[in-house]
């Protein structure tokens, strides 16, 4: 069974940083397509990041320049530093296997971003 285990979210003031965790089980994960996915409130859940097998990433364009996706295939983990969050970066950030640039896998339970003064 799949297991996607997301961390490391929390409060943060505007500028400051987080990085998240992605701890992955029970799929073959050097070969997959990973991203990092949001939902802030109110709002669909949004690709915010995804990096292929290769090391190969995308960004979303609000987050261009200030995220950055990494993946360690040996410990089955994605991470997402964020830099220079703003206020709208709030969300519950999500790590997901995507095929065929959509979503594969059933949801973890994410983690909480808040950013605010």
């Amino acid at each position: 069974q799949v297991h996607l285990v997301e961390s490391g979210g929390g409060l943060v003031q505007p500028g400051g940083s987080l990085r998240l965790f992605c701890a992955a089980s029970g799929m073959i994960f050097s070969s997959a397509v990973m991203g990092w996915y949001r939902q802030a409130p109110g709002k669909q859940r949004e690709l915010v990041a995804r990096i292929t097998s290769g090391g190969t990433t995308n960004y979303a364009d609000s987050v261009r320049g200030r995220f950055t996706i990494s993946r360690d295939n040996a410990k089955k983990m994605v991470y997402l530093q964020m830099n220079s969050l703003k206020p709208e970066d709030t969300a519950v950030y999500y790590c997901n296997e995507e095929r065929g640039w959509v979503p594969f896998r059933s949801w973890g339970q994410g983690t909480q971003v808040i950013v605010s003064s």
